[in-house]
């Protein structure tokens, strides 16, 4: 009886370790205790307004606004769907994320919305536990969810395993409901919840954008439900999807 009791007990802290190493979405488990101000870099602007403000700063139609040549050259020549994420500052957990799609040698701003990101901004030198996200260009590979697919173009998994441990903070419980893997330190082709990283734990991983809890993250995007889903219904791997993503400032860096 001990000895079966100790199998049990064995097998299920493996289960339980598993879990919690698929569920480091963000980078970290640390759901529920960080602060971070609601609302998007627009301070609360509808789509439209912040519609118009891109298309101003849009003065080469051919490049994705707002990204210098540092970033811009990394986004692949096939790409025809760009989301990006445009942090409020390098220490905020403010962004606007927008969705580009490329028509011929045009980006057209299809999209936008409110988002947050890591609770403590960015960084070009993401590791586990830091709070913040990782600036970069990433492709945009998989999804899944705890809820059923609500028409993904992406292959997506549903999956009770990607269920918030109830011991987070009740705002936090939906929070992978929906989610899209970005390509930061994991397999492509696998799904989001997989846990290998290709650079070591060190590193982090299991980045994504996710469903929004209304503050910053441990390092994934956060968004609203019905963004999240037309995202999943619009992201399509035959159009090369990436994310371009880290705070302005950063963004526009031409080296």
């Amino acid at each position: 009886m001990r000895g079966g009791g100790v199998r049990r007990a064995t097998a299920a802290a493996a289960a339980l370790g598993f879990l919690l190493t698929a569920l480091a979405a963000c980078g970290g488990t640390g759901h529920g205790s960080g602060a971070g101000q609601a609302g998007g870099a627009d301070g609360g602007k509808g789509d439209s307004e912040r519609g118009t403000h891109t298309r101003r700063a849009a003065a080469d139609p051919t490049r994705v606004p707002g990204v210098g040549d540092r970033w811009q050259r990394r986004i692949p020549a096939d790409s025809r769907q760009v989301v990006a994420v445009y942090g409020d500052g390098k220490d905020s957990p403010n962004s606007t994320v927008v969705l580009y799609i490329r028509h011929g040698a045009t980006w057209e701003r299809t999209r936008s919305w409110p988002a947050h990101n890591g609770r403590k901004g960015w960084t070009a030198d993401h590791h586990q536990g830091d709070n913040r996200s990782p600036v970069g260009v990433f492709t945009l590979s998989d999804a899944g969810g705890v809820r059923q697919d609500p028409g993904a173009k992406l292959p997506y998994t549903r999956s009770a395993a990607f269920a918030a441990p109830r011991w987070w903070a009740k705002p936090y419980w939906h929070d992978f409901d929906y989610v899209i893997a970005i390509d930061y330190n994991r397999v492509p082709g696998t799904p989001p919840n997989d846990p290998t990283r290709p650079q070591g734990a060190d590193k982090g991983g299991g980045i994504w954008l996710h469903m929004d809890h209304g503050s910053g993250t441990s390092a994934c995007v956060s968004l609203s439900e019905s963004a999240m889903e037309y995202l999943l219904r619009t992201l399509d791997p035959d159009r090369r999807p990436v994310v371009v993503m880290g705070d302005r400032a950063d963004l526009k860096r031409s080296r």
